[in-house]
């Protein structure tokens, strides 16, 4: 899974919801389109300042933009972001971690909502009001590895997270939603009796 962090695109194109600080869900649906190896080409990016690194962030952020909303983390536009460039997307709410690691073991990365105070998150270290990042697998013990957008450079976005208070954040705060984005050869898990899949 490639790493971007939306923190060096801080004071970009502040238009789009005020710039890069603010593009943790356009940086994750990019992450997760570069997983899958597709997104947008050198040509739909080319208004993006060449001294911008990762200029398709720039142009996720662009393209997310919800004028009503004021921002760039709409969960529908970035699941419809990504459909342009031919994988499936939806949204759906787990239940829990459990539920996730049927869709690592598929292949399948997910992108998370959630929100927490400083400290309150092993392995994190600042507080948000509303954040998403990417659910890339789970250590041997079971800890949820991320990337982190909020991340001072690319480098610094993977993060292993405490399992109990990573699962409690997020099913207090957002209800377990994530974006599922995923090329359309590849398969679902299971899903479980009351289906949310």
């Amino acid at each position: 899974m490639p790493q971007y962090s939306q923190s060096i695109h801080a004071g970009q194109y502040p238009q789009y919801g005020g710039g890069g600080e603010a593009w943790c869900s356009p940086t994750s649906t990019s992450m997760v389109l570069a997983y899958w190896g597709t997104g947008p080409t050198p040509a739909d990016y080319a208004w993006v300042d060449p001294a911008y690194a990762d200029p398709w962030v720039d142009h996720a952020a662009r393209s997310t933009y919800d004028a009503n909303y004021g921002g760039t983390g709409n969960w529908p536009f970035n699941t419809a972001y990504a459909g342009r460039f031919g994988v499936d997307g939806f949204i759906t709410r787990l239940r829990s971690l459990n539920e996730a690691e049927k869709f690592i073991a598929a292949g399948i990365p997910l992108i998370l909502s959630l929100s927490f105070k400083k400290s309150e998150i092993p392995g994190l270290t600042y507080s948000t009001n509303g954040h998403l990042l990417v659910l890339v697998g789970f250590s041997a013990t079971g800890e949820p590895v991320l990337n982190d957008p909020a991340a001072a450079t690319n480098a610094a976005v993977r993060k292993t997270v405490g399992r109990a208070q990573f699962e409690a954040a997020w099913l207090g705060t957002s209800g377990g939603v994530v974006y599922v984005v995923k090329q359309p050869g590849t398969a679902l898990p299971p899903a479980p009796a009351q289906a949310n899949w």
